[in-house]
């Protein structure tokens, strides 16, 4: 009778995507049950993965504090792009894939017991890319700060600007620095909180626009990609170059906070960082926001001349006889026949020249 042997399956080269993840660092397989525990920090050598959204929210904030608002917010796609398939395509297998409608969830929350309008980044999502919908809720964020004198706190992770969104998505950086500009002239206190990636235009506008700006250790920081950067301008770059700890290091991070301690870290500059007390009005104290430009606009807009100064700075620049600021001349018939001092006195005929006598001293030809 033949002896069956036990058949032996061949060893495993890859593993289940869903029960480990291989560190990029120290490459050790992590269970993932025992790295989510671990707010997805390598046990070994403290690499920090990227987070989702709400799983950033749930370790910022209050547990069940937080109120999602805006969350139907949606791209379009008005320029019909299509690369290796359709835009519209790409979000809908983005949202199937995260669950998200968009690269970034905003809403209100509470940290320590204190209120804050709160926006945060899904990396994820499309790489994080910033278009129409993304820049709409850091800006709405940043207006319901304004408006309700909380902090506001944005975490970033993103790729830059979203290209099959073109110029729509560029313009984007200029209306979230605009209502941070706002927040800013209000004294209301914004805290930035940079992971990886933090990259492109998210960089370039309100990532690094904080009064207080904190990133995750190791996270990849800058505009341009390294590559790019080596070869515009023809050398080679630092070790550590545009990770955070290299920014520390040279000035352009407050701190560098492990994620562990991301929340007590916010906590304690919220304790220091507190909106700026209105003014009694008599409105009942609540924000004004005729008031606030017009204070804006006294910081911003430079004073008017008064006429004595404007006249003498025109008649300084040559500019006497300018529409805008006109300044009388003397008319010839009310002073007389006489010329004006400044006047340049006539040219001598040629006869009289050569008729003039010679001046003393000088021999004159016989």
């Amino acid at each position: 009778m033949p002896i069956k042997l036990p058949s032996f399956r061949p060893r495993r080269d890859a593993y289940p995507a869903d029960l480990w993840t291989k560190c990029p660092t120290c490459g050790e397989m992590l269970f993932n049950k025992q790295l989510d525990k671990a707010d997805r920090v390598c046990p070994n050598c403290g690499h920090h993965f990227r987070l989702s959204a709400f799983a950033r929210l749930d370790l910022l904030l209050d547990h069940g504090t937080f109120q999602q608002l805006d969350a139907g917010l949606q791209s379009v796609d008005p320029l019909g792009f299509v690369d290796t398939k359709p835009y519209p395509e790409r979000v809908a297998a983005a949202q199937a894939a995260t669950g998200l409608g968009d690269a970034a969830v905003r809403g209100v929350g509470l940290i320590d017991g204190r209120k804050v309008s709160i926006c945060v980044m899904d990396f994820a999502f499309m790489g994080g890319s910033m278009g129409a919908v993304v820049g709409e809720k850091v800006t709405r964020a940043a207006e319901d700060a304004l408006v309700e004198r909380i902090p506001l706190i944005v975490v970033s992770a993103s790729g830059g600007a979203r290209m099959q969104e073109g110029t729509l998505a560029l313009m984007q950086l200029a209306k979230t620095c605009a209502a941070l500009e706002r927040l800013r002239a209000a004294r209301v206190p914004f805290i930035s909180v940079m992971s990886d990636p933090t990259t492109g235009g998210v960089f370039a506008s309100y990532a690094v626009l904080g009064d207080v700006n904190l990133a995750e250790p190791n996270a990849l920081i800058g505009f341009a990609g390294a590559r790019v950067t080596a070869g515009t301008i023809a050398q080679e770059l630092p070790v550590g170059f545009q990770r955070a700890e290299f920014l520390y290091e040279h000035g352009f991070l407050d701190r560098v906070v492990h994620r562990r301690e991301l929340r007590g870290e916010i906590v304690l500059l919220l304790r220091y960082l507190r909106p700026a007390q209105l003014p009694d009005s008599g409105d009942g104290g609540g924000f004004s926001p005729m008031g606030f430009l017009s204070a804006l606009a006294e910081r911003v807009v430079e004073p008017i001349d008064e006429p004595a100064t404007a006249a003498a700075r025109a008649t300084s620049n040559g500019l006497v006889g300018t529409a805008s600021r006109r300044i009388p001349r003397p008319s010839r018939a009310a002073s007389g026949a006489k010329a004006p001092a400044t006047q340049r006195p006539a040219a001598k005929p040629a006869t009289q020249a050569k008729t003039e006598a010679p001046r003393p001293g000088k021999a004159s030809r016989g």
